[in-house]
């Protein structure tokens, strides 16, 4: 119905935005992790939508990126999630940790997420694992994945090995941002690693 809603940030709840666009308070659904993400109260903000009609309600589930809302949309499509389970999977990992989690085949990663179990989990994997690619967890989202510089290959190269261990994207990022400074910019992937380790 919206393909998104661009207003004024008015209230901030548990789980959920008001925006107010042309005289009108829409509630929004989010997943409270990208709440950090947030404008200041009062401020312009853009959320992309998506609206979820049931017989006694009519919903509107809200993304800060495009790439998440593609991305919810993949998994609202896998049997046995519904919009809550796709906002519970994106509330405890980013857009680019899922698609990790995907093509690397890591169904624990995504069955920490509140109302998944394992096998659901699994399912997400089979369902989504030719629908996305690895290239897509660098294009977009709330926390870009790119790690210090676009063109520091040795750098990203670092953060997906680090992803590839199990840490998280961001805590990744952080390290090997810290190892760049440290170690300088004539440093190659292989010394990144050692020292970004030493952040984690």
């Amino acid at each position: 119905m919206y393909a998104y809603i661009k207003g004024t940030l008015e209230e901030i709840g548990s789980d959920k935005i008001v925006v107010e666009a042309g005289g009108i308070g829409y509630n929004i659904l989010m997943s409270p992790g990208r709440f950090g993400f947030l404008p200041p109260l009062g401020d312009e903000i853009k959320v992309y939508t998506y609206t979820n009609v049931r017989e006694d309600a009519m919903l509107l589930f809200g993304f800060l990126s495009r790439e998440e809302l593609d991305l919810f949309k993949k998994l609202i499509g896998v049997s046995g999630i519904g919009p809550k389970g796709g906002l519970s999977i994106l509330s405890v990992l980013s857009v680019q940790d899922v698609i990790l989690a995907i093509v690397s085949g890591d169904s624990k990663k995504i069955a920490k997420a509140p109302g998944i179990g394992a096998k659901t989990a699994e399912r997400v994997i089979i369902d989504l694992k030719d629908k996305v690619d690895a290239e897509d967890a660098f294009s977009g989202g709330p926390v870009l994945a790119k790690s210090v510089d676009a063109n520091d290959t040795d750098a990203d190269e670092t953060v997906l090995a680090l992803v590839a261990l199990g840490y998280g994207m961001r805590e990744a990022k952080s390290a090997v941002s810290k190892a760049r400074s440290t170690a300088g910019e004539t440093a190659d992937s292989e010394k990144l690693l050692k020292l970004s380790l030493k952040y984690l």
